[in-house]
């Protein structure tokens, strides 16, 4: 059985986008491609409404081939303890109000069980600042943490 993995809308966008001018960013597109070309199939891959949402807004030609990324990947549905958990990590403020939709992707990938919440938001997510937070407030309401990453930290060798 593969590992599980939340795909956070950041993936998507880092694989579809214009190189950046940013060093940094093209860096992180790069190893965004390198990982979807050579690791992803060790993965079962989801993502959620929210992604979903996500990825169509926006540009059209890079929303279709952003939707055209997720469009087959299994969608995780939006419960009761999901939005529970989301709102716990927002009345903690361990993710600010003004960033719900990350709340709402940390709760999917805590509430559904996976394995690994995959995001380049190192702002409200990927974020050593507050992943000790995050885990304590998943365990609080009874879920496990996923391992939250960025795509280089999935690489190997």
């Amino acid at each position: 059985m593969k590992p599980r993995l939340y795909l956070e809308t950041t993936i998507p966008s880092y694989l579809v986008s214009r190189r950046s001018r940013n060093v940094v960013v093209a860096g992180h597109q790069e190893i965004t491609r390198l990982w979807w070309e050579h690791r992803r199939q060790h993965y079962d891959l989801y993502v959620s409404a929210l992604v979903r949402r996500e990825v169509s807004a926006g540009n059209a030609e890079l929303a279709r081939k952003r939707m055209a990324l997720v469009g087959g990947l299994q969608v995780l549905e939006i419960t009761d303890a999901v939005t529970n958990l989301s709102e716990h990590l927002l009345e903690r403020r361990i993710v600010p109000a003004t960033a719900a939709t990350d709340a709402g992707h940390i709760a999917l990938a805590a509430v559904h069980g996976m394995h690994y919440l995959l995001t380049w938001n190192c702002a409200h997510i990927a974020n050593a600042a507050v992943r000790n937070r995050i885990r304590l407030a998943c365990e609080e309401l009874h879920f496990e943490c996923p391992i939250i990453c960025t795509p280089e930290m999935l690489m190997e060798g």
